[in-house]
């Protein structure tokens, strides 16, 4: 279960570009504050930034649809401003032949902003999406870990021991939650340390040792 922002990918800042525009067009008012969006779902950000600038009258539901919109328009710039992280392609690739992985996205991004960004890098086909965990599935990041597993274990009919990796807080204690393995990289803005004390039982700085980290995930 890969988180995408900042474990998979730097996206440069197009998507948080597309969801300032889509708000701001969509109510008509000017945007006062920037949420942190780090290791949150795209539902709780929502509920934060209608709170701050006082929306009553939309629903997250219509604002994704627009902001949905606004990132296919720009969604070429995920490529030109942003980039994959350090040994993310062969990771995948790697374990993309491990017989008995199936590999997937647990993001707190909406499932068609998901597909956008690792898309513009050629990974798309590299994940199953119909048992990934998303955005729009709860306020509450466990929950996608959660969701994911049903999908995977109703699809393939089989138990699956859930290996989560992300960079941030809120992907270990999710992944904690469910009983999964949290594999942590410190490619985003928390420190190991804080990854460790979070109770990550793996901290990796990056994934340039693919060997390495390939082991870590295939025999946790």
């Amino acid at each position: 279960m890969w988180d995408v922002d900042y474990t998979l990918l730097r996206g440069g800042g197009v998507a948080s570009t597309a969801w300032r525009a889509a708000f701001c067009e969509l109510t008509g008012l000017i945007w006062r504050e920037t949420p942190v969006f780090g290791g949150r779902t795209d539902m709780d950000i929502c509920a934060e930034v209608f709170a701050t600038h006082g929306v009553t009258d939309c629903t997250p539901e219509r604002f994704f649809l627009r902001y949905v919109a606004e990132v296919r328009r720009t969604q070429h710039l995920f490529a030109e401003q942003g980039s994959l992280m350090p040994g993310v392609r062969d990771v995948v690739a790697r374990l993309g032949g491990h017989p008995g992985v199936v590999q997937t996205l647990v993001t707190g991004n909406v499932p068609e902003v998901a597909a956008a960004k690792v898309a513009a890098f050629d990974l798309g086909g590299a994940f199953d999406a119909e048992v990934g965990g998303y955005g729009t599935d709860d306020h509450v990041r466990a929950t996608l870990v959660k969701r994911s597993l049903e999908r995977a274990e109703a699809k393939y009919g089989e138990r699956f021991q859930a290996v989560v990796i992300g960079d941030t807080v809120h992907d270990v204690t999710a992944a904690l939650a469910n009983g999964a393995y949290a594999v942590a990289v410190a490619t985003g803005s928390t420190k190991m340390a804080e990854l460790v004390l979070a109770g990550a039982h793996a901290v990796l700085p990056d994934l340039s040792d693919v060997e390495a980290t390939v082991r870590i995930l295939t025999e946790s």
